[in-house]
């Protein structure tokens, strides 16, 4: 199995304060790792910079064979490879087959509604079709969202917190739903969870960030767990 990210001596910093250093991290095509850590510890920030979307201002970080360097350009080709759910997803004004189909129709793909059907099928919420974004519930929108980030079909799906806000039936049918992507589709996934016991449930590999550093990683071993960590 490949490596899909390699990370070595990436800084970032805003205004002159250093928000996020990471010595070293090498996260394998098919992990599901996960990132932990009190609030403000650069979670978020690193996440960004694994989804391509901010670039570190020191170090190397290499994606899939790609060794990005600081100031360099991103090639739109592999920005799309990377997909982020967010803790609070945002949509567009519309129905929810427009805000779920929307990345297809923006890259030209054929058969938008046909294939956004099926995913909101998959995701138990094809009732929804014609609902609003606006009228979605936390556990909805949160669904919603993992069913746009999914549908098209990205090497490597990052998400923030994206049960922060959900009550513990949602949880468990979120958390279910990504450990399917995971162990089904065989997806490369990046959870920042401020919970252990998460972690335990879904990941593969932990990594643990203090004070906006990288202190930690190391394999997740979980008994109730079908599989063994590498």
């Amino acid at each position: 199995m490949g490596q899909c990210y390699r990370l070595a001596g990436v800084t970032k910093s805003y205004k002159g304060r250093q928000v996020c250093d990471v010595p070293s991290l090498e996260i394998d095509e098919g992990s599901f790792l996960a990132i932990m850590g009190p609030n403000g510890a650069g979670k978020s920030t690193l996440l960004r910079m694994l989804a391509l979307v901010e670039q570190p201002d020191t170090g190397k970080l290499s994606f899939q064979a790609n060794t990005l360097l600081p100031g360099g350009k991103i090639p739109l080709e592999l920005r799309r490879r990377v997909t982020m759910v967010f803790q609070r997803p945002v949509f567009t004004t519309g129905t929810v087959e427009d805000a779920v189909g929307y990345g297809l129709r923006l890259r030209g793909e054929k058969h938008v509604v046909a294939r956004t059907q099926d995913m909101l099928e998959a995701l138990g919420i094809a009732h929804l079709v014609r609902a609003k974004v606006s009228t979605l519930s936390a556990g909805e929108a949160q669904r919603a969202a993992l069913a746009r980030a999914m549908l098209v079909e990205p090497d490597v799906l990052l998400l923030d917190e994206p049960t922060t806000s959900l009550d513990p039936d949602n949880v468990v049918l979120v958390e279910h739903l990504l450990r399917g992507l995971h162990t089904d589709k065989g997806k490369t996934m990046v959870l920042v969870t401020q919970s252990e016991s998460q972690a335990k449930r879904l990941a593969t590999q932990a990594a643990f960030m203090l004070d906006g550093s990288l202190v930690e990683s190391e394999p997740v071993f979980d008994e109730s767990k079908e599989h063994k960590p590498r």
